[in-house]
């Protein structure tokens, strides 16, 4: 059986017993989380929601908070000495996914 959820405006397909990474949600390690934005449910049958399932969720615990790869930012204009290097990680929350309800 699996789901795909929305959250942080981006879509993630999860299973139960999954660990994925998603925008970082400001919940302490522990805690958990339940995530209603399920766009489709799959297990015996296939149900596809418009644009959500109704009373369909998803269950999750949160394992902790993590960093993304980092990424470098270099801006450059030739003749002219300017160039400026930045860096960014992006923040992430590292759910584990418990119980799928349809």
């Amino acid at each position: 059986m699996y789901a795909i959820i929305a959250t942080g405006g981006k879509q993630y397909k999860v299973a139960e017993g999954d660990v994925i990474n998603v925008e970082k949600l400001g919940v302490e390690a522990g805690e958990s989380v339940v995530f209603d934005q399920v766009l489709v449910v799959s297990g015996d049958d296939v149900k596809v929601g418009n644009p959500t399932v109704e009373g369909a969720s998803v269950a999750a615990t949160v394992v902790g908070d993590v960093k993304g790869k980092k990424i470098i930012v270099y801006k450059y204009k030739r003749k002219t000495g300017y160039h400026k290097k930045n860096g960014h990680r992006q923040a992430y929350t590292r759910v584990k996914i418990e119980k799928i309800n349809a």
